[in-house]
């Protein structure tokens, strides 16, 4: 068998286990199914059970390809410089997803919520796992903080990086706190402040830190 195969089989059985869950259930399910719940765990969107399979397919399978044809086709080979870190990543990444698929498909099947609050809880170690491995990102095309600025200076990708790692790492964790705290409607305001927060800080950084050393080569 094949090395790299070899070493991708265990994301490939975590990948079918939602596949292998939905066909276990499958006859049981009711031909229209909960797909959304709001903030208090209240079902408030339908839909047909053969949407499960999509479902099922966007969220380990396309996190599985994305990742795989990353690390394939980035044109500088710059991700296989990360070495085992984008392995323990991609198999992270395909793990949360499979066990998010599962958590959706069993809430599907018993139509109900027992606590709303642990998709924040999920979503916040996700985040904080992920700013944990930012550092160790190396400048490419597919994966991290790519902005213009981040991708025309390797010190700025470096230094954005850091930053956002560790504002990632805080902010999953505020998130899991706040999930573990608050109830979900009074949570959901302030995880998409942190959301935002999250998604555009390391931007704007980018470009100030971009500026500051386009200043600093132009005194020199």
């Amino acid at each position: 068998m094949n090395l790299e195969l070899k070493k991708e089989l265990p994301i490939i059985g975590i990948v079918m286990i939602p596949f292998a869950y939905l066909a276990f259930i499958w006859n049981s399910l009711p031909e229209r199914v909960p797909i959304h719940w709001n903030s208090n765990g209240q079902i408030d969107d339908w839909g047909s059970k053969a949407f499960l399979v999509v479902l099922v397919f966007l969220l380990p399978v396309l996190t599985y390809v994305v990742m795989f044809v990353a690390s394939k086709f980035d044109p500088k080979n710059r991700i296989s410089l990360m070495g085992s870190k984008f392995y323990q990543l991609k198999f992270f990444m395909v793990l949360f997803m499979s066990l998010l698929a599962l958590f959706i498909l069993y809430v599907s099947k018993n139509q109900s919520v027992s606590n709303p609050n642990l998709m924040y809880v999920l979503a916040g170690i996700l985040i904080t796992v992920l700013g944990n491995y930012f550092k160790v990102i190396q400048p490419n095309y597919f994966i991290g903080i790519r902005t213009p600025w981040t991708l025309e200076s390797k010190e700025v990708w470096k230094a954005t990086h850091a930053f956002a790692g560790k504002l990632w790492f805080f902010g999953g964790l505020l998130i899991i706190l706040g999930g573990l705290i608050f109830s979900g409607f009074i949570f959901a305001k302030a995880f998409v402040v942190i959301g935002i927060t999250l998604a555009f800080v390391p931007v704007a950084y980018s470009f100030i830190k971009f500026k500051q050393l386009e200043k600093k080569q132009d005194k020199l």
